[in-house]
């Protein structure tokens, strides 16, 4: 096997309560180094805000109490061998080196024993890809690197350490959400392994799941990465709704880049490149990619070679809505939250809500009664996976259709329902006011004139009681 060691000045910066700790830990004999994230994100030009530390030459205890002059600490599990520090606003996680034997099923089935004289190589070989297995060493101001993580990380590829890779599955999906985060491709023996670590799926946690899912949802670049690393695992194959889109055909004449899976690749990439995707916070990434991932689920059932428009072709009528629950099936398999669930529904259901209008805009009442019917979504957030939908399909680009979506982002926005529905007009208090008593007949009235209201019946007070008059309602 070729040696891969290289060491490389770099100058990485580390906040003053960090330094502060690690000269400590020096004068009293430790030898440390930065490890994992921090190293990989300040090569890659991102400011690190995870910093872990691996401690040689020290005790747990020692370096507990060492770090106890600093801030605040707190042991987290002696098996795992993690001090926590608080210091300054800052969280920092402090380890022993520790060596892993496989001893049950899934991520937690290990034997773990700690062990500070353990050789530097050797506590880095646990670690799952190269990229995460770089060391800084904040003393000389260089990164160590024995596996090769800076030719990986320079030549954009995703490659286990060692073969112990395979002895905890939950890695396979972490492949999926680092390869989406950096724009990675996963490395052939890596994929093969990921491929024999199949059978131990179903010992991997619902929540562990959702855990990788959401951080490739709302940190990937080039979120497509992420998917074709999954097709190359071929943990694809866990995720039917997905797997169900790869070589499902499209009509040429307006999906020009190819079948649903290539168009679904298209339009992730398309949301994270949109100029607002950086202002979002988690959770919106979060929603807008898994919508815009499972819009188009449905075409898996409701895709047919018929005749339309005097010629056969590819169409999907109704796949919208069968997207609807197919999402709310994936999203059920990864363990997302609930709330997220209905959104993440809502927002598919409607994703062809524009294609009702053919030839003219949307009008202003069937904007607001949108903005009711996608609840709890929000109506710029359907503007964002329409505006994803229509992105995805190079090299076709409808002039007719941008206009449309424009057209629709001003309007929401001049509405002000783009992240709000529209407030009754018609209120209990006025109703009392025209001598009605108040009872159960109240929400029927109230629910009836707001629905007018949507419609565009009356735009005030007066109005609305005048629109509950003529109705014969009071």
């Amino acid at each position: 096997m070729p040696n891969k060691f290289k060491r490389i000045d770099f100058d990485l910066p580390i906040p003053e309560s960090l330094d502060e700790a690690l000269a400590l830990l020096k004068e009293s004999g430790g030898s440390c180094f930065l490890v994992g994230g921090c190293v990989r994100d300040a090569l890659e030009g991102i400011s690190p805000t995870d910093f872990d530390v691996e401690v040689f030459g020290l005790e747990l205890d020692e370096i507990a109490a060492i770090l106890s002059t600093v801030g605040k600490t707190d042991l987290v599990g002696r098996s795992f061998a993690v001090v926590k520090l608080w210091s300054k606003g800052a969280e920092y996680d402090f380890s022993v080196p520790r060596t892993e034997t496989k001893s049950g099923q899934g991520h937690r089935g290990f034997d773990i024993k700690t062990d500070p004289n353990l050789d530097p190589k050797s506590a880095l070989k646990r670690r799952d890809f190269t990229i995460n297995a770089l060391q800084y060493d904040p003393y000389e101001k260089t990164i160590i690197d024995y596996f090769g993580g800076l030719d990986d990380l320079k030549g954009k590829e995703l490659r286990h350490v060692s073969s112990a890779f395979s002895e905890d599955p939950l890695r396979a999906l972490r492949a999926m959400q680092f390869a989406g985060r950096f724009g990675l491709s996963l490395n052939p023996e890596t994929a093969e392994l990921c491929q024999e670590m199949k059978r131990e799926f179903a010992y991997v946690a619902t929540e562990r799941i959702w855990g990788e899912w959401q951080k490739w949802a709302c940190q990937s670049t080039t979120p497509s990465k992420g998917l074709i690393a999954l097709k190359a695992s071929g943990w694809i194959s866990f995720f039917p709704e997905i797997n169900a889109l790869l070589r499902l055909p499209q009509e040429p004449e307006w999906h020009p880049e190819g079948d649903v899976f290539t168009h679904t690749l298209h339009c992730i990439d398309a949301l994270a490149a949109h100029p607002d995707w950086s202002s979002f916070d988690s959770e919106t990434k979060t929603t807008l990619m898994l919508a815009t991932l499972c819009h188009d689920f449905g075409k898996a059932r409701r895709t047919r070679y018929v005749e339309f428009k005097g010629a056969l072709r590819w169409t999907s009528p109704g796949h919208d809505q069968e997207s609807g629950w197919l999402s709310e099936s994936l999203m059920t398999r990864i363990g997302a939250p609930n709330a997220l669930k209905e959104k993440i529904r809502t927002l598919v259901v409607n994703h062809h809500f524009l294609s009702s209008f053919v030839d003219a805009q949307p009008s202003d009442a069937s904007l607001k009664r949108l903005s009711t019917r996608i609840q709890p979504a929000k109506t710029n957030e359907l503007y964002y996976v329409m505006w994803a939908d229509h992105n995805g399909r190079p090299p076709l680009l409808s002039e007719k259709q941008e206009k449309r979506l424009d057209y629709f982002n001003k309007r929401i926005r001049e509405l002000a329902v783009e992240d709000e529905v529209p407030r009754p007009i018609l209120q209990g208090r006025h109703l009392i006011e025209e001598g009605l008593e108040p009872g159960p007949q109240f929400k029927s009235i109230l629910s009836k004139a707001y629905d007018a209201q949507l419609k565009g019946a009356f735009d005030d007070v007066d109005g609305a009681v005048t629109w509950v008059k003529n109705e014969s309602l009071i």
